[in-house]
């Protein structure tokens, strides 16, 4: 059987944490950051993990865990 291929967008979004676990960065960060606060802007740096709903879809994306 062939091999399966990474989803090569989902590569470059997605780590994986010692457990398994996907490891995402925040959204909404970059575009019209003046309109936000400092302290909104001071939230949504660092990485968190994503949703267990998230999580099935990201391993079917990335076969190989990367």
């Amino acid at each position: 059987m062939p091999k399966q291929k990474t989803h090569s967008a989902a590569s470059k979004r997605f780590k994986f944490s010692a457990t398994g676990k996907p490891i995402r960065t925040r959204g909404h960060k970059k575009h019209k950051a003046t309109c936000k606060t400092t302290k909104q802007k001071r939230n949504l740096r660092g990485s968190a993990v994503a949703s267990p709903a998230d999580t099935k879809r990201i391993l079917t994306l990335m076969p190989y865990k990367e």
